[in-house]
This record gives structure tokens, C-alpha cells and sequence, in this order.
């Protein structure tokens, strides 16, 4: 098409709003389709076992807490969001005084849970939590392992079926 043709038509689609119409038409084809809005507090879409969501610690079955205090997770993540102190117990082994995430600073990319040797921190499915008040979004250690002990059969569960992932 030579240049004054294209230009021409560019004026004509301008002046008769070609494009504008094309929108309209679209709109109206789908105007009566079935809607898939989901009324979201009575109905919830599927989730992948492999969601992340809300931090927990993890225990071993004996009820002693999995983290060993080498401090990957800290190292690993991205927003420096993990904060870990720990000391050496009488038995020689290290665990963590204090174990603190700030969620407001948290990505949540999974990395933090990759790094752990032992398994100890996870993300769950968990996505509806909220902050009452300023300093509730960083969660410390006994929160993060009262989460991990109320979804311990999820959590085994998403890991089972992560398994071949891994």
C-alpha cells in the first residue's frame, strides 16, 4: 500500500471511529455470556497443593522443634525478611531463641523453605490472615510453630504430593 493510501485510511478509521465500533462489538458478543465471577467468602476456587501462603515451623514427630538454627533461610531470602538468633543447648545441638519473619517485607517466593535442610519452615495454603494493629505483620517463633502445629496434616500432606518435585 503506497504511503498516501495508508494515510487516507488512517483519516477515514479515525473519522468513522472503526475502532471504537470493533470494541463495541466485542463487548456486545460477550455482553450475555455465563459469567465465572466467584462470589468469594461462600465459594473458593482450587488451589495447587503447591501454593504458598502463610509461614509456619514445623516439629518432629516427638514434638521437638525441626529448625537447627543454620540460619539458610536467612541467607537465602531475597527481602531479608527472616530475622535468627540462637544458642547451643547442653546436649551440643543449636536451636533458635528467636525465629521472626516480617511479612510486609516477605515476597513469599519459597525460597526460605527450599534452602532448609531439615524441612523446618514451610509456606501453607493459608492466604486469609490480616494485622489487627502496627507490629502484628512480624510473626515470631511460637506463632510460626503454633501455625505449624494446627496445619501439620496439610502441610505433610502438600509435601507427600510434592515429593517428586524435590
Amino acid at each position: 500500500m503506497n504511503p498516501v493510501a495508508k494515510t487516507i485510511k488512517q483519516y477515514l478509521d479515525a473519522f468513522l471511529l472503526t475502532e471504537l465500533v470493533r470494541g463495541l462489538l466485542l463487548t456486545g458478543r460477550h455482553l450475555f455470556e455465563r459469567k465465572i465471577t466467584v462470589q468469594y467468602p461462600d465459594e473458593k476456587t482450587p488451589q495447587s497443593p503447591r501454593f504458598k501462603g502463610l509461614h509456619a515451623l514445623r516439629r518432629y514427630p516427638n514434638g521437638e522443634e525441626r529448625c537447627i538454627a543454620c540460619k539458610l533461610c536467612e541467607a537465602v531470602c531475597p527481602a531479608c525478611c527472616i530475622t535468627i538468633e540462637s544458642e547451643q543447648r547442653p546436649d551440643g545441638t543449636r536451636r533458635t531463641t528467636r525465629y521472626d519473619i516480617d511479612l510486609f517485607k516477605c515476597i513469599y517466593c519459597g525460597f526460605c523453605e527450599e534452602a532448609c535442610p531439615v524441612d523446618a519452615i514451610v509456606l501453607t495454603r493459608i492466604f486469609e490472615f490480616h494485622y489487627e494493629k502496627r507490629g502484628d505483620e512480624v510473626i515470631a517463633k511460637e506463632q510460626l510453630l503454633t501455625i505449624g502445629d494446627r496445619n501439620e496434616k496439610q502441610i505433610a500432606a502438600d509435601r507427600a504430593a510434592d515429593a517428586p518435585y524435590r
